[in-house]
């Protein structure tokens, strides 16, 4: 099929170049130049697991291609996602200024004589498939100077349940595929396109083989509302259960409990599941904080307090202002202090600095005057970028950021700090104190070392 994308961040892009990996002609439009560029010279602008091996085998094979300005090509597509960004504002509701760019733009490009499907990609406020075609609509008038003829298109809803840094894995082998439409033909058309996908008959990539037992994927086709309501769920009750992980860590550590053996025993429960268990600094990241917002302020449109959705936000943001605490609990006064942070994207596995718990933690450090000296593997250059007022010190390796350091503070479980002993930590360090805010050390070979350690719920 010939596939539109809007959007080429992380949906977007790895939407489309799965996509056209299945055999798909896909346009990519973004109004970014930069990331345009990069995209069609085979270097993703993100970094997420084998991207720019999949990205360059659908430039070089011409399958896919990415633009700033909508052309001919919008118009003769069958399918056209959605996929641009929605972020928070101030009260909480999404910003859908993106979406509406994109809607006006498509409706500008439609061709009357011919039928669409247009899909609601990104994450969107429920009810947001009438607001779309209401701008698609305002589009065509534009262009046209007539009303948008009846039957010419229709807006479906397909959500994405996509983790960062396994973003490929999750679109080849999805735990279901969620299609929202009003109409059979739209379910039919998307079910067509994902086929492959649904029916697991395309050949895996080397390194992203096809897990055991993966023969075919669930197909969930329902309304528009339904979908987009499944999409706000999902996130709201993951962040819920890792809130809840984070509130048992608080009563473990004061009743001298451990919250690893807590959790793994409430996991291996059917009902529970152990996934989302693990208990730390909070989440983070592009979806959690703001689709709970958003599905918080729908709730409040409509005359209801969602009380257990404002108590998970609430108990996360505590959860990222304990790391304060614990350190002026070990240092008293962070005045001056020299504190070392191993981590700075959301999740290992990404550079993704959206809601990062870092971010709101080495906030308040400087505004207390401390010297923070940090090392991400991958997000540094992001760091850069995106905050280069703040005045922090990057550290080329791990160790170079503990040198004459009054505590080290882990905000990111990547693998590479699992592999250094605590042992060299505290040869490294000037005060032996460690913030463990993502669990990765033992409690136990800390103690050993006389190592002044404070995990989460240890």
């Amino acid at each position: 099929m010939n596939v539109t994308v809007f959007g080429a961040g992380y949906v977007g892009l790895v939407t489309g170049a799965v996509l056209a990996d299945l055999g798909h002609q896909v346009n990519l439009i973004d109004i970014d130049t930069d990331k345009v560029e990069k995209i069609n010279r085979g270097q993703p602008p993100i970094y997420e697991f084998e991207l720019q091996s999949l990205l360059q085998r659908v430039i070089s094979s011409h399958r896919l291609k990415a633009r700033t300005e909508p052309t001919a090509h919008v118009s003769d597509s069958e399918v056209i996602f959605i996929a641009v960004g929605t972020p928070s504002l101030d009260d909480g509701a999404p910003n859908l200024d993106f979406v509406h760019q994109a809607a006006t733009t498509i409706g500008q490009h439609l061709n009357p004589k011919r039928s669409y499907v247009i899909v609601n990609k990104a994450t969107v406020p429920i009810g947001s498939a009438n607001l779309v075609e209401m701008w698609i609509d305002d589009g065509f008038v534009q262009a046209n100077g007539r009303p948008t003829p009846q039957g010419m298109y229709t807006v479906a809803s397909n959500p994405e349940f996509l983790r960062e840094g396994r973003a490929i894995h999750d679109t080849l082998y999805p735990d279901r595929i969620v299609l929202g439409a009003d109409h059979p033909e739209a379910l039919n058309l998307l079910a067509n396109l994902y086929r492959p996908i649904l029916d697991q008959s395309f050949e895996p990539p080397p390194r992203l083989l096809r897990p055991q037992g993966v023969k075919s994927v669930p197909l969930v086709r329902t309304d528009r509302l339904s979908a987009e309501m499944i999409k706000y769920a999902a996130n709201a009750f993951l962040s819920t259960k890792i809130s809840f992980a984070n509130e048992m860590a608080n009563i473990c550590e004061r009743v001298g409990a451990d919250i690893h053996t807590v959790m793994s025993g409430i996991g291996l429960d059917n009902r529970i599941g152990p996934q989302f268990l693990n208990a730390g600094v909070g989440w983070g990241g592009s979806c959690f904080g703001k689709d709970l917002s958003a599905l918080i302020y729908t709730a409040w449109e409509y005359g209801y307090e969602p009380k257990l959705l404002e108590s998970t936000r609430q108990i996360n943001d505590q959860q990222r202002k304990s790391m304060i605490k614990r350190l002026q609990d070990e240092l008293k006064t962070l005045k001056g202090r020299r504190i070392a942070v191993w981590g700075l994207a959301f999740k290992p596995g990404t550079d993704d600095l959206r809601d990062a718990p870092a971010l709101s933690i080495i906030a308040e450090l400087l505004h207390l005057n401390a010297r923070v000296m940090v090392y991400d593997p991958v997000a540094m250059d992001n760091m850069r970028r995106q905050y280069a007022d703040w005045d922090i010190r990057y550290a080329k390796e791990p160790m170079d950021a503990l040198d004459g350091a009054d505590a080290l503070v882990v905000l990111t479980e990547w693998e590479i700090f699992r592999q250094v002993s605590l042992e060299d930590i505290l040869n490294r360090l000037k005060t032996p104190i460690i913030i463990d805010g993502r669990n990765v050390f033992d409690p136990n070979e800390a103690r050993r070392l006389l190592v002044r350690y404070r995990g989460i719920g240890r």
